[in-house]
């Protein structure tokens, strides 16, 4: 039988790739590849099933790509403009296949084009997958956008920050406001996040801002010494993600643009005159978040 064959009949029944490797004594590269081409080619068991050895050979060992149908090449073509506006504020995968589904009508359907745009970009930005043990880290960051207070008396406007906290293994959110990006809002902001956490993890995740790491580095960062106290006092550790790694804090940039879909609408529609009135408030939408 064509080993092709049964790479896929395992994959079918839920093998894992490294069993498939082991089992058929094939290296993992070409068990991922044969997956990845059955997925491709969009290809049902049956279909398969009826195909010989030799055009399964060809199918698949041969170099040439699988030919792309018109439907399907509009549909790549459109995956790079929807990677740039899902970096944008409020902008979702169901607002750009509404987008994609307009331009053209007879396109796929808003699960199909989910999930080839997950393949699309598994090729394209490949990436490790990684796995958070419960308890291990504390992922720290600000939002980008601000939000404000206005002061009854004088009508004057103040900016906030954005603080988010996320654990790494149960994705629990914290979230709170803030008067500056400083070392002491921040360290407090922090404290506030573990007393909501009722529990302090093995290490800190902070960005490379200047509250947290006094000179940059890729390999070993200086870090605040007021933050190192800190971390000292609560027995954990502060692990700045790199510079310009983005992903090394994914978690925490993946919780700022959810709460920006759950909780700046809600905020920016509503007046505040102080910073406990509008934590009040983004702790009551938070709490929906967290349960949701």
């Amino acid at each position: 039988m064509s080993k092709v064959r049964k790479v896929i009949q395992l994959h079918c029944q839920g093998k894992s790739k490294l069993f498939i490797s082991n089992y058929l004594s094939l290296s993992r590269n070409t068990v991922k590849k044969y997956i990845a081409l059955y997925q491709m080619l969009n290809l049902s068991p049956e279909a398969i099933k009826q195909k010989s050895d030799v055009e399964l050979e060809t199918l698949f060992i041969s170099n040439k790509e699988p030919e792309l149908s018109p439907k399907l090449k509009d549909l790549y073509a459109f995956f790079p403009h929807m990677e740039r506006e899902l970096k944008k504020v409020g902008v979702t995968k169901l607002s750009m296949w509404q987008q994609y589904i307009a331009k053209h009508p007879d396109g796929y359907k808003s699960s199909q084009f989910c999930e080839y745009y997950k393949r699309w970009g598994k090729k394209v930005n490949p990436v490790m997958h990684m796995t958070h043990k419960a308890g291990d880290k504390m992922f720290v960051d600000y939002a980008g956008k601000t939000l404000e207070i206005v002061d009854p008396e004088t009508g004057e406007v103040q900016e906030l920050q954005f603080f988010v906290a996320i654990l790494g293994a149960s994705q629990y959110t914290y979230a709170e406001v803030s008067p500056s990006q400083k070392k002491e809002d921040f360290i407090a902001s922090i404290e506030n996040a573990l007393h909501y956490f009722r529990g302090v993890p093995a290490a800190i995740v902070p960005d490379n801002l200047r509250s947290a790491v006094t000179k940059s580095s890729r390999y070993e960062p200086t870090i605040n010494e007021t933050l190192l106290d800190f971390a000292e006092h609560y027995e954990t550790t502060i692990l700045p993600a790199r510079a310009y790694k983005p992903r090394d804090k994914s978690l925490a940039e993946g919780a700022v643009k959810i709460l920006y879909q759950r909780i700046y609408p809600i905020i920016k529609q509503e007046e505040f005159t102080s910073i406990k009135s509008m934590n009040c408030r983004v702790w009551e939408l938070l709490k929906q978040h967290n349960n949701k």
